[in-house]
Formats: structure tokens, C-alpha cells, sequence
């Protein structure tokens, strides 16, 4: 008779197995079944899968790793094959008088499966309130009092519960997310241009841009002034904060004034001698910007080149290093900023002194300022830079994915580009234009007022990622949707209606216990055409 393998043996054989054959090997005697167990295979399972993206983190919770890598790939199973009713629960929400104007989750996107996580948004309305919001439940869980104008913006700090929403005369107010109530409030001169939630790593702070291009530097959650810059005066000022938190990309749409990247860190402590670390990039005409989510700092820019003629995706990298006596702002681009001593310039026209034509093609361009030699030394890094296709209709929605791929939208029309200029993939699946566009590291969805959703979901075996269109969710029969968003457990979208009001569109999809039948080796799931769920 053959010696048969103890624990240990068979321990070693199954570290070479994947899901699927240790979900076999459990079905042949008691011994095996034990061992297939075996917390270290399942939890190195997980981290191969799961843990190679930056933001697609592994997070246990009370679950054992082999509950956690059922959950999660039957989770993605369904996900993917979007079966109304077996795969997902429709439910309209209402409660709003007035349109929505923004939503965000406040609820930790994590994929934790321990029936501990509620996915819960609030959302922000022409009817003058803030309100939260259980997906799961499909209920309001609170409303604010009504405030004195309408809210038309919002941002959220899902690990500290707290929404801060502005309204359209800018009063800014923070709330907790847990009742709604009123923590704190500041009023901006003017009506607010954008809102940015930075978690910077001394603590979390908001950026708020005024209409007449001033940013103010807000503490959270008492909404204290840190420190304010003039960055475009009288002009409306986009703002886009970096995956680390280590610097903010600020705008003017479509105009001849060249954008700029600050430094967070000395946003957060002002000298009253110089103005904050800021480098003006050396482009015009700046339509769209996007970070890659998984890289530090990398920005790409859409803009135009120097005839205005044609659409250019440039792409450049950030970093920051300190010495003794300097920070470096690093690159490796032909052009940089160098701060060492006499720039006259204060916080209300800092940047503004250096013109475009100086960038041209300097190794190094000194700047003076009179009281630290060499204090600060910048430097821009341009890595990737291309020209869209004529045929290209001007894209109004621009997205970042891992580190390489870009998402534009044009119309109606999805398209993918690395950040060399390689096409990946183009779609057509909407009727009418593009609305919205969520991306993050496993789906992207868009929403159309073609009064659908489009759900597609990312494959990463290759060496590029590469995107499948899977299946429409269709809304009821009113205007279409807005806005759209998704955390790992459900979708959102703002169903606009043709009464002036909004509602609530969600799809929670539905995981058990981790079925067995969702795993498979290559993560294969199913697909269906086109889903429809009404009131």
C-alpha cells in the first residue's frame, strides 16, 4: 500500500494549487479537507490576487482569509454578470424636493464581508438640504434643516464621518456623518469655484476656491484658516488634490493662463516672507486634468499646443525630497523651476511672474529671493506626451487608471489611451452623451441620459489592463442620470426627473457566504446584455 502524505507534505502540495483545485481537494477525505483550510494558502491566495494594486488593499476585518477570497470573488462575479434580482437588488430612493446636485459615499469603500459595512451617500440638493443615505436599506437615514441657499457641492472624509457641503452664496458647513449635526461653518467672500478633501498625512484639511481665484486652506473639522493664495485672479479655479496628498493641481478651464501644481506642505505652513512651493507648468489652454491613482504624483494634463490648433495628453511626475536647507520638487522633464535668491512676488501673485517663454527649453531658470540662498529648488518632470487624433471629438471627461491608462470621453463615446498615445479600446454603448464616469481599480461605470448605466470591468492578466463592456443598468422612464459613483458593494446613480427633481437609482449586489460556484482560477464570471429595473 502507498505511504500516504501527512499534513505537512500535503500543506507543501497545496501551496501550488489555486482556488479552484484547493476547493476540490476539500472534497476528498477529512485530512485534506482540514489542511485545504489552512489560513497561510488562503491568505496568499488573497494577497497574490488582490494586493498587487495600491488601490485595491486587502482588509480582513473579522473574516478568515478563505471566507474573505470566497466573498470577494463571488462578489466579482456578480458584478460582472449583472443578473437583476440574483445578482443585484434595484431600488429607487427618494426624498429630495429638488435636483441633486452632488453625492459621495461616506461609508470606507473596503470589501469587508463580516456584515459589518453598510454602504451609506450623501448627497446635496437644490432644495437646501444634505442628507444621508443606506443603500443597502434603501432609506434615508438623515436630513439636514433646511439651509439658507441651495447646496451645491460636497465632499467627504469617510475614516473621520464628516461631510462638508457648500452652498451657492459659499457658506461652507461641516456635519457628522453619523446624525447630521452642524460641527462647523465658514463663509467664503464669494460663491465657491471647487471643493478638495485632502487627508494629508499631519492631518486632514479642505481646499475650497473661490469664483474671484482665491484657494483657502481650511482646517477640519473646525474649518479654520490656514493660509489663503491668490492663484488666478478673478477667475474660477478647478482643483484636483494628488493620491499622496502632497500636492493640489489647480486650473482655469480653457483658458491662456498656464495651470499650476502647489505644494500641500507648505500650504500647510505659511511664511509670511514667501509664498507656498508652486511650479506653473508650461502649457496653456489646460481643458482636463486627471492623477494616476496609483502612482504618487502623476498628473496628466489635456491642453492645447502652441497654435491652438490641436489637442496634446501630457503627462508629468512629481516628488518631493527634502535636504538640509531645501525641498526639491523633482523631475525629469527639459524645463524646471529653480528658487534660490530676489523673486519679488507675495501670496497674492505668486507664479504669475514667470511667463511661459521662460520654460522654453532651460535646463535650469534661477529665480531669486532675497533672504534664503537656494532655499527652494523645483524641478517638473514630463514623461509622456502625445497628440489626439484629429477625428477625436474635444473629450469633456477625463479619467486616470493604475498607472498607465487613460479614460477620455467624448460624446457618447469611451475611450482608452495609455499615456504614450497607444489606443486600448473604444466604446460606443450609450445613445446620447456621457454624463458621468466612475473609474477605480475593478469596474468603471458611466451614466447617460440615455437613462442607463454602463457597467465594464477591468481584466489585468495582461501586461495593459484591459476593459469589458458588460451590460447596461437601466433606470425608470424620466430624464437619465446625472451622476453616478460605486463603492465594492454597490452602484449609485442620480436619476434626474422631468419634474426638476432627483432620486436615488441604486444596484446593491448581492454576496452570500462566498460561493464556491463564483471561483474559478482565471476569475470567470458570466455576462448578460441589458438589465432593466423600474419602480
Amino acid at each position: 500500500m502507498a505511504a500516504r502524505l501527512g499534513p505537512h507534505e500535503l500543506l507543501h502540495v497545496f501551496s501550488f494549487l489555486e482556488a479552484r483545485d484547493l476547493l476540490s481537494a476539500a472534497q476528498v477525505d477529512k485530512v485534506w479537507n482540514e489542511v485545504s483550510k489552512t489560513k497561510e494558502l488562503w491568505r496568499q491566495l488573497c494577497l497574490r490576487r488582490w494586493s498587487s494594486s495600491k488601490a485595491s488593499q486587502v482588509v480582513l476585518g473579522t473574516q478568515k482569509w478563505r471566507q474573505y477570497y470566497l466573498c470577494r470573488s463571488e462578489l466579482e462575479f456578480r458584478m460582472e454578470s449583472g443578473r437583476p434580482e440574483k445578482d443585484f437588488i434595484c431600488r429607487a430612493i427618494s426624498g429630495h424636493t429638488g435636483e441633486i446636485h452632488g453625492l459621495s459615499y461616506i461609508s470606507v469603500s473596503e470589501y469587508q464581508f463580516d456584515g459589518g459595512k453598510k454602504s451609506v451617500v450623501c448627497t446635496v440638493s437644490s432644495d437646501c438640504t444634505v442628507r444621508a443615505w443606506d443603500l443597502h436599506e434603501g432609506v434615508e437615514i438623515w436630513s439636514s434643516p433646511v439651509q439658507p441657499a441651495a447646496l451645491v457641492n460636497l465632499v467627504t472624509y469617510p475614516q473621520l464621518q464628516l461631510v462638508v457641503t457648500v452652498d451657492e452664496r459659499g457658506l461652507i458647513k461641516v456635519w457628522k456623518a453619523e446624525n447630521g449635526w452642524e460641527c462647523a461653518s465658514f463663509c467664503l467672500p464669494t460663491l465657491s469655484s471647487a471643493l478638495e478633501a485632502c487627508n494629508h498625512p499631519e492631518g486632514p484639511f479642505l481646499l475650497a476656491a473661490s469664483a474671484e481665484g482665491v484657494l483657502y486652506v481650511l482646517t477640519v473639522p473646525p474649518l479654520q484658516v490656514v493660509s489663503t493664495v491668490t492663484l488666478f485672479p478673478h477667475h474660477s479655479v478647478s482643483l484636483l488634490c494628488s493620491p499622496d496628498h502632497q500636492w493640489v493641481f489647480a486650473s482655469v478651464q480653457d483658458s491662456d493662463l498656464s495651470p499650476k501644481v502647489l505644494s500641500t506642505h507648505t500650504l500647510l505652513h505659511p511664511s509670511e516672507d514667501e509664498p507656498p512651493v508652486c511650479s506653473t507648468l508650461p502649457i496653456r489652454h489646460s481643458s482636463r486634468a486627471c492623477w494616476a491613482p496609483e502612482e504618487a504624483a502623476r498628473l496628466t494634463v489635456m491642453h492645447k499646443n502652441d497654435n491652438s490648433m490641436q489637442l496634446v495628453v501630457t503627462t508629468y511626475e512629481l516628488g518631493a525630497q527634502k535636504s538640509r536647507d531645501r525641498m526639491d520638487i523633482l523631475g525629469k522633464v527639459p524645463w524646471q523651476v529653480c528658487v534660490s535668491p530676489p523673486l519679488q512676488c507675495d501670496a497674492s501673485s505668486m507664479g504669475s511672474q514667470v511667463s511661459h517663454g521662460a520654460f522654453s527649453s532651460l535646463q535650469g531658470l534661477c529665480l531669486s529671493r532675497e533672504t534664503k540662498p537656494c532655499a527652494l529648488f523645483l524641478k517638473v518632470k514630463q514623461i509622456a506626451s502625445f497628440l489626439l487624433p484629429d477625428t477625436t471629438r474635444p473629450p469633456h471627461l477625463m479619467k486616470g487608471h493604475g498607472s498607465q491608462v487613460i479614460l477620455l470621453v467624448s460624446g457618447s463615446e469611451l475611450v482608452l489611451f495609455t499615456v504614450h498615445g497607444l489606443q486600448l479600446a473604444a466604446f460606443q454603448d450609450h445613445q446620447r452623451p456621457i454624463m458621468a464616469m466612475w473609474v477605480d481599480s475593478s469596474c468603471v461605470v458611466t451614466s447617460s441620459f440615455d437613462l442607463s448605466l454602463r457597467v465594464y470591468m477591468w481584466n489585468k492578466e495582461n501586461k495593459l489592463p484591459v476593459l469589458k463592456s458588460c451590460y447596461h443598468l437601466l433606470g425608470g422612464s424620466h430624464s437619465g442620470f446625472t451622476h453616478v459613483e460605486s463603492d465594492s458593494m454597490s452602484i449609485v446613480g442620480v436619476e434626474a426627473r422631468s419634474t426638476g427633481t432627483s432620486i436615488l437609482r441604486v444596484y446593491h449586489f448581492r454576496v452570500q457566504r462566498g460561493s464556491e460556484e463564483c471561483v474559478t482560477d482565471d476569475g470567470v464570471t458570466s455576462r448578460t446584455n441589458s438589465h432593466i429595473c423600474r419602480d
